[in-house]
């Protein structure tokens, strides 16, 4: 084989060695827990905002078209057109009814039955949960340690050198470099 071609397969196995540096670098990114419990709040309040949703639709809505006469208040108090401008009071107004729907739903569905939970667990009426089993709390710390480990795709994000003795230091057996 040529030096050209030689030189053009070692090139692309160096950059197969970074990408799969970017692949751990996902992973790490992936278990450290922040992401899945941001995705699961989301999911949460996208299902949640469903719920509002449906009350806004089903309740307050026909009580509104009840009273204006219209399912909703956006075009109730228009101002204009005064030079092809229009000031649209109701909209806001709209605006402002549906925040503290919103609101409305959040505090008397989770905040306030949460909030009575705390108290009645603090008078004693309430058990507290269960302290988890030993086996769960061997498994929360093995969690806990791997999680505090750094990968090496890790510490060269952060420019971090190895710890002495650790198979990605200079000149251990996992650390030598083949060329």
């Amino acid at each position: 084989m040529s030096d050209t071609v030689n030189k053009g397969l070692r090139a692309a196995g160096e950059r197969a060695k970074g990408l799969g540096s970017v692949f751990q670098g996902f992973k790490d990114f992936v278990s450290r827990g922040n992401a899945v419990e941001l995705a699961v709040g989301v999911v949460i309040g996208a299902a949640f905002g469903t719920v509002v949703a449906a009350v806004q639709d089903g309740l307050i809505s026909p009580l509104i078209a009840m009273i204006f006469g219209k399912p909703d208040i956006s075009g109730l108090w228009v101002i204009g057109p005064i030079n092809e401008a229009t000031i649209n009071i109701g909209l806001i107004l709209n605006a402002l009814l549906q925040f503290l729907i919103t609101a409305a739903a959040i505090y008397f569905v989770i905040v306030l039955p949460l909030n009575k939970l705390a108290e009645r667990r603090k008078k004693g009426i309430e058990e507290e949960p269960a302290r988890p089993s030993e086996d769960i709390l061997l498994l929360q710390e093995i969690r806990d340690l791997l999680a505090a480990q750094s990968s090496a795709a890790l510490r060269a994000d952060t420019n971090q050198t190895p710890l002495p003795g650790t198979p990605e230091a200079p000149g251990s057996a996992g650390g030598a470099h083949r060329a």
